[in-house]
């Protein structure tokens, strides 16, 4: 007789999650003790074995709570064959509320060990419904089609097996294999907008538009995702085109740093120029990446550069009245030129100049 239906779901989403991997690499799990990532690391417990893999479990101590580092502790101690089993103890900080403090807090020390430990993936336990949340909370932001492709199935050393499945599913897994998930009480406090959004919206999305509203939105984070892949490789194209490379600039070092995804940390070239003729027949859509693109590599933070930042800019190119700067975050501004568009750092720029 086989494993419970939902134990084998979990199985095989880890199991395909990892096909591409050497025998002998190390993978963790990263485990909080909730349903979702317990449920995965039983099965990286089952799986990395019979895969000639091996298995370790990484749990984060926010520090949040009263009891926190023994129910760390606990989860560290899961008779699951998992090693090494490490609890990492972090200290949150305030920037962008708690919410965003905890995960750039919990994201850092799990680098830190996979790295420290030589391992070649870290397996997070975001499922389908977790998919669900992320595009309503982007959609309610206004977000574009990136930030609606939601989270994505892998992103550097983490992988995500189970976003295909719902959470219901880890659950009865791990009721299937007599584990006894933690239910932290921040998952229950809806002072959190992510707690609203699962206790409240869906429900009543679910009771007004009927069943299946979870599977439909993260289908389309899968369908944004594909859409925004395809227009950031022709920005990338379209921005190497248009970067103005001159002795001594900054644009060619800004083309190199932004070509590699444009959505990193800041590149700080302080100048990057662009030739406004490659950018005047490009559809909209291109167009704007490679703006974001340029003011990023000059230097603009990307998580404070928006979408309205990006439009003024492009009003430059598309509106041109001989207007003055655009300024962007970081101290960026943007300035057309002589048919140039010139994103540069510091207070010196002045207005526009000729076509």
């Amino acid at each position: 007789m086989g494993p419970h239906p939902a134990v084998a779901d979990v199985r095989r989403a880890v199991r395909l999650a990892l096909a591409d991997l050497e025998p002998g690499d190390l993978v963790l799990a990263a485990c909080s003790g909730g349903a979702d990532s317990l449920a995965l690391a039983a099965a990286l417990a089952f799986v990395a074995p019979r895969a000639g893999l091996r298995g370790g479990l990484l749990t984060v101590d926010h520090g949040l709570q009263s009891g926190s580092a023994h129910r760390a502790a606990e989860v560290a101690r899961l008779p699951l064959g998992l090693e090494p089993a490490e609890v990492l103890t972090v200290r949150v900080g305030t920037a962008g509320g708690p919410e965003n403090a905890a995960r750039d807090a919990r994201y850092a020390a799990l680098s830190e060990a996979a790295a420290r430990l030589g391992a070649a993936a870290v397996l997070l336990g975001h499922t389908r419904d977790d998919q669900a949340e992320t595009v309503l909370l982007r959609l309610a932001r206004g977000s574009g089609t990136r930030s609606l492709a939601g989270m994505p199935a892998r992103s550097g050393i983490y992988r995500r097996p189970l976003l295909e499945l719902g959470r219901a599913t880890t659950v009865r897994a791990c009721a299937a294999l007599g584990l006894s998930p933690w239910e932290d009480p921040h998952n229950r406090d809806d002072r959190y907008t992510r707690v609203r959004v699962r206790a409240r919206l869906l429900p009543a999305l679910e009771e007004e538009l009927g069943p299946g509203v979870a599977e439909a939105l993260a289908r389309t984070a899968l369908l944004c995702r594909d859409d925004a892949d395809a227009l950031d490789e022709w920005a990338g194209r379209a921005y190497a085109r248009a970067v103005v490379r001159e002795p001594g600039d900054g644009g060619a070092a800004g083309a190199e740093h932004a070509a590699g995804g444009g959505s990193g940390g800041s590149g700080g070239t302080e100048r990057v120029a662009l030739a406004v003729p490659e950018l005047e027949d490009l559809p909209a859509a291109v167009r704007r990446r490679v703006l974001r693109r340029a003011a990023i590599a000059a230097g603009s933070p990307p998580g404070t550069l928006s979408a309205g930042h990006i439009v003024q800019v492009e009003r430059l190119i598309t509106h041109w009245r001989g207007q003055r700067a655009v300024e962007v975050p970081g101290g960026v501004g943007a300035v057309r030129r002589c048919g140039t568009l010139i994103f540069v750092a510091g207070p010196s720029r002045g207005g526009g100049g000729g076509p």
